[in-house]
């Protein structure tokens, strides 16, 4: 039956949508092998350029002379301390993070858009990054779970986003089995229980800069971004997107639907719950690292979509890397901007998403989630 999979998906996702057979499609496609290249050149010359960017401006070429050192061990200038300080120890793991998250964020975009064929679909909306946003809270705000010491607001966030992960998923489940509507219903119902939770923890706290910190957190933030943070955080994504990368024909079956996903040979109850549990588990891994950064696992597939069309293969070729160049650059536009003060990242993706998003369902001739 895998072979029926494989055959059927394929055919289909060269389908044009339903109202779209006499629009010419080619026009709409932008070759796979170019622009994937591209946007990963972008990408590599972008971490190096983003590190020399900030309140403390590093000249670029002392920022490479930086970076070169770090990597192979070379000697530092005692005078030079300072600022190889700021570019190897601050902004390479803040840009590697802000990356890692990138890529992240528009993978899980993908796998959820398709898991619950809803076009709105991000991945927050199962409620996951405002359970973890509970423990997060708990750490800044009441000093919680002060013996884990530096992985305390990672290790609660993430803890507290497992916890929402399993309350989500027996509330959803039914006799039925794990279906989009109440996965949609119960994550959104979820999100606001955790979020008033939050809110009242916020409002208890007798520390005015525990609460800023609180709410820094709350709209995403990489400024606590260290050299231990990000391998795990890319462990979690690389992990997601290459079982993403092998279910690409899965994916593009459920994204027709149970029934046609059935008469392909596929057991669309059983994917959905893997999937359930893959962008969950990297959802709690990205907010345990970096607070709730929305819009880019919203807008990113989207984008990506428009550019190379709806067939998942070249989806999860696109949006990872488009995700990751987007917010290095947003994370760079958060400590310039209002400099020396910092932005939360949550707030400019938000600046950028909404506009972006009206624009797109402005856009004559794009359907969502089936461009």
């Amino acid at each position: 039956m895998a072979t029926e999979v494989i055959r059927h998906t394929d055919a289909a996702s060269a389908a044009p949508p339903e109202g779209e057979a006499d629009r010419p499609r080619a026009s709409r496609r932008l070759p796979l092998l170019p622009l994937v290249c591209g946007l990963l050149l972008a990408l590599l010359i972008s971490v190096p350029a983003a590190v020399g960017v900030g309140a403390s401006g590093v000249p670029f070429g002392e920022a490479m002379g930086f970076l070169r050192a770090g990597l192979t061990g070379g000697v530092v200038a005692a005078d030079d301390v300072p600022a190889y300080t700021i570019v190897w120890e601050l902004r390479l793991p803040r840009s590697l993070l802000a990356a890692v998250v990138g890529a992240g964020l528009a993978a899980v975009g993908v796998a959820l858009q398709a898991m619950v064929r809803n076009a709105l679909a991000d991945p927050f909306v199962l409620g996951i990054s405002s359970g973890a946003a509970v423990g997060a809270n708990a750490v800044i705000i009441f000093g919680a779970f002060g013996m884990l010491g530096v992985w305390a607001l990672s290790g609660a966030a993430f803890v507290s986003a497992l916890g929402a992960m399993a309350l989500v998923y027996m509330v959803a489940r039914s006799a039925q089995g794990l279906t989009p509507l109440r996965l949609i219903l119960t994550g959104t119902a979820m999100y606001y229980g955790f979020s008033s939770i939050t809110t009242l923890m916020v409002f208890a706290a007798e520390r005015g800069e525990a609460a800023r910190s609180a709410m820094m957190w709350l709209m995403g933030s990489l400024g606590g971004a260290t050299w231990q943070s990000v391998p795990i955080a890319a462990g979690a994504v690389f992990a997601g997107l290459a079982y993403l990368a092998l279910s690409t024909r899965r994916l593009n079956a459920l994204a027709m639907g149970d029934e046609t996903a059935a008469a392909l040979g596929l057991d669309a109850e059983r994917f959905r719950r893997e999937l359930f549990l893959l962008t969950a588990l990297v959802t709690g891994a990205l907010v345990a690292v970096s607070g709730t950064i929305g819009f880019v696992g919203l807008m990113v597939p989207h984008a990506a979509r428009m550019v190379v069309g709806a067939d998942h293969r070249r989806l999860l070729a696109v949006a990872p890397p488009a995700g990751a160049l987007l917010l290095v650059w947003v994370d760079v536009a958060s400590r310039t901007v209002m400099a020396p003060v910092e932005l939360p990242v949550g707030v400019l993706t938000a600046v950028i998403g909404v506009p972006s998003f009206l624009l797109l369902m402005r856009r004559r001739g794009y359907s969502f989630g089936a461009a």
